[in-house]
């Protein structure tokens, strides 16, 4: 697999939300196991440009709604409600922080929560803290548990083979 494809797939499913039906967590779990057996994987490295990548693509996303988000606002349509956005522009600006970070473990909310928190005007420092620390525990955890989880395949494959 190559190293260029799996962070730049990664950082596109961050930032656009097309990627939203498209399984990010098993990515994340198959890279950790690789890094246990393939040598030129190194898990440091990994989760570094994996963070890279998250950060990088939720940034894109917010903007994405920063832009567009008062052409939804002025937007006449029977589709979208006037309501709701305004709800959800209340509720950025109570709970932005805690949905950034929760929303990169929930798999529909991962893609539309920076572009809701960019069309909300929400505190782009507060949401880059909480893009920050959501996309360093995601990362950390998923990889992470892949390694151990690829390690452990190696150990029991050993047993069963001594």
């Amino acid at each position: 697999m190559d190293l260029c494809v799996i962070v730049s797939d990664y950082f596109f499913r961050n930032s656009l939300c097309l990627y939203v039906f498209l399984p990010g967590d098993s990515l994340l779990l198959t890279v950790g196991a690789l890094c246990s057996v393939v040598e030129i994987m190194h898990l440091g490295y990994m989760i570094s440009l994996l963070f890279i990548a998250a950060t990088l693509g939720y940034i894109v996303n917010y903007h994405t709604g920063r832009y567009f988000g008062g052409r939804i606002f002025n937007l006449k349509s029977r589709f979208i409600k006037q309501e709701y956005l305004y709800k959800t522009n209340e509720y950025f600006l109570r709970h932005g922080g805690k949905t950034i970070l929760l929303a990169r473990f929930i798999p529909f909310a991962r893609s539309f929560a920076p572009l809701a928190a960019g069309s909300s005007n929400m505190n782009y420092m507060h949401f880059m803290l909480y893009n920050i620390l959501g996309a360093l525990l995601w990362i950390c955890l998923l990889v992470g548990g892949g390694y151990l989880f690829g390690h452990a395949l190696i150990q029991v494959g050993d047993l069963v083979d001594g």
